[in-house]
């Protein structure tokens, strides 16, 4: 689950700051209790003595050192117990003043071994959803909000079924491709059809799902998405190609790519290669894409090359929308 290096930076600082605040926090309330109970303050520091004496003691050349550990030991639970008294007299536990990570597996520092905790990867998510929320809506956003009713139940001309019934096929290929990811059959999706019919909606639902569920998700337009590899290939050696080298490796390497609207951009040669070079490499190393466009395969095949229609037709489950225009249609009903 390759996140973004920014993703990960920012939810790395969020884990130690909420650490660094849980440690802050147990001191003033360590302050406070001593304050209020002066013997305290001398139990924990004769209580830190005691378990000093005890691998003493257990490393104790001569005498027995099994005594003198039980010794030890009978000493320092004679401390805690006085402790427990004092700290229950102030309404509090026994462990009030212990410095306990927030993330027993990891101890607060976001890794097992070389395995992401899943306390990090809770707060990778997070600043994921933030991130694609800077170009998707995702207030509102979700497979348990989208409104079937908007579809007519007429039958639609050439079509043999009604935009409803079509829209309830895609609704669920939709939210399996989205609850079943890496476990579903289908790899990758083609959202086809005329603006306001629910493609963008849909795409930020699956965003969304995947997103919540643990995976890296990028989401972008295809004429954003373009102009970074333009400028990766002719800005090279300027902080413009870096960045764009960053992005561009974002866009090759996530889980899920969403590259929302292609056609709007100006295709030329270079977009053809550049659209070539991404499906390609995604899937030889079998990542998961879902393209929208408002054209049709038909008008995709006489637009770009012939590779890359025969690769959207044939790597690519196409899902088309047809019916009125969702948008003037909620618009009317305000």
């Amino acid at each position: 689950m390759p996140y973004d290096a920014n993703i990960l930076r920012r939810a790395t600082q969020r884990l130690e700051e909420e650490s660094r605040r849980r440690r802050e926090q147990v001191e003033r309330k360590r302050i406070r209790a001593y304050e209020n109970a002066p013997r305290l303050e001398q139990l924990d520091r004769q209580i830190q003595g005691t378990m000093a004496g005890l691998v003493a003691a257990a490393l104790r050349q001569g005498s027995s050192p099994v005594e003198a550990v039980r010794s030890v030991r009978e000493e320092n639970q004679s401390l805690q117990r006085e402790r427990a008294v004092l700290l229950g007299a102030m309404g509090l536990p026994e462990d009030a003043l212990d410095d306990k990570p927030a993330c027993p597996l990891c101890r607060d520092t976001g890794w097992q071994g070389a395995q992401m905790c899943r306390c990090l990867r809770q707060l990778c998510t997070q600043e994921q959803i933030r991130e694609l929320s800077k170009l998707l809506d995702l207030g509102e956003q979700s497979f348990d909000t989208f409104r079937i009713d908007y579809y007519s139940q007429t039958l639609y001309s050439g079509r043999g079924t009604s935009p409803r019934g079509n829209m309830e096929l895609v609704y669920d290929v939709c939210l399996n491709y989205a609850t079943k990811f890496s476990r579903f059959a289908i790899r990758n999706l083609f959202l086809s059809g005329a603006p306001g019919l629910g493609k963008t909606f849909l795409s930020a639902c699956i965003a969304r799902t995947v997103s919540e569920n643990g995976f890296s998700v990028v989401y972008d337009t295809a004429a954003n998405i373009f102009s970074q590899f333009e400028a990766r290939k002719f800005l090279r050696d300027s902080r413009d190609g870096q960045e764009a080298r960053d992005e561009t490796r974002r866009y090759l390497n996530c889980d899920l790519l969403i590259l929302d609207d292609l056609g709007s951009e100006l295709t030329t040669q270079f977009t053809q290669s550049a659209l070539y070079e991404l499906m390609n490499a995604r899937l030889v190393s079998d990542r998961h894409t879902v393209i929208s466009s408002n054209l049709s395969m038909e008008e995709i095949a006489q637009r770009y090359a012939p590779q890359i229609a025969s690769r959207l037709d044939g790597e690519y489950h196409s899902l088309y929308f047809f019916g009125d225009d969702i948008r003037l249609l909620k618009k009317n009903r305000l």
